[in-house]
């Protein structure tokens, strides 16, 4: 399971389908579905090739190439390559001009005819068909399963990132306000390890905390992330991020996997009965993963500025 959607993309007009924003309409829909767009853009077979591997979801290829480039071959050669590099991609290749070999024929490949079609309403009908097979392509691999492992593994690595900015920050800034809220948290969240909080902070020692996970746990590291961002005079995200992903986390962590075999569906419910992680659900948190990778990533920016 990934949070990732990448796609190749071969066409010697790449000016116009940029200039029309064609790949941003492209990228706006995958980012509505959940997942974080990746699109690799070329104009000739020379980019295509050194690009090329089989981490793609989708290839998108025009079958006529030779247009402005009397040395490029069709796509039908193209594809053929392709498969004899052992990438098995789906791909999707178009023509105008509707003179299109076998290719069509082979597994995982998709034709789109648009030569009734002329002008930018051309690239129009190859948005909605690419739309289609990214749909398609999304639900073969957004398995209920391997969400909640995504899940858990993504909010570990935004914890950690959240903990890199925290020691960042406070070399470039030796900031009391920080310091205390994560010490104050420590004292008033461990009754058990309150005396030894208590000796770090008069000793000033923040260093003995930031080596200790378990003491600077994602409770201590939201207050600190909290409190940097108050001080920058950002947006404080931290409730939206506690809310949306550590507590999703925490609750997909512990929940039942159900399946209903006359229904068709599998989902997982928490004890409670109160939260039922399924597809749509699961949109929304790979949704909210983005939103906050995004959110982390330009703190950790701005604090680099610093």
């Amino acid at each position: 399971m990934k949070i990732e959607y990448s796609i190749l993309w071969l066409d010697d007009k790449k000016s116009d389908i940029i200039d029309d924003n064609y790949a941003e309409e492209l990228q706006n829909f995958i980012v509505n579905e959940g997942f974080e767009p990746n699109i690799n853009l070329v104009s000739n077979e020379e980019e295509f090739f050194k690009h090329l591997n089989d981490s793609y979801d989708l290839i998108l290829t025009d079958y006529h190439l030779n247009e402005t480039e009397e040395n490029s071959r069709d796509g039908d050669k193209i594809i053929e390559e392709v498969r004899g590099q052992n990438v098995n991609t789906e791909i999707m290749f178009y023509s105008a001009q509707g003179d299109v070999a076998d290719t069509i024929k082979k597994d995982r490949i998709t034709f789109v005819d648009t030569r009734k079609i002329s002008g930018t309403v051309h690239y129009e009908k190859i948005i909605e068909k690419a739309k289609d097979l990214i749909s398609l392509t999304i639900r073969k691999f957004q398995q209920i399963v391997p969400m909640r492992g995504l899940l858990i593994q993504e909010a570990s690595n935004l914890e950690n990132e959240m903990l890199e900015i925290i020691i960042k920050y406070l070399d470039k800034k030796d900031s009391d306000n920080v310091k205390n809220a994560i010490f104050d948290s420590l004292v008033s969240f461990y009754g058990e390890k309150a005396s030894k909080s208590n000796e770090y902070k008069e000793k000033n020692r923040i260093d003995k905390i930031l080596k200790d996970p378990l003491l600077i746990s994602s409770s201590q590291r939201a207050i600190a992330i909290s409190q940097i961002l108050d001080d920058e005079g950002k947006d404080n995200f931290i409730n939206d991020f506690k809310n949306e992903i550590i507590k999703m986390r925490n609750e997909f962590a512990h929940a039942k996997y159900v399946k209903d075999n006359e229904k068709g569906i599998e989902y997982f419910q928490t004890k409670a009965c109160d939260i039922t992680f399924d597809a749509e659900l699961c949109k929304t948190i790979r949704v909210n993963l983005i939103k906050h990778k995004k959110n982390i990533s330009d703190l950790d920016q701005s604090i680099e500025k610093l």
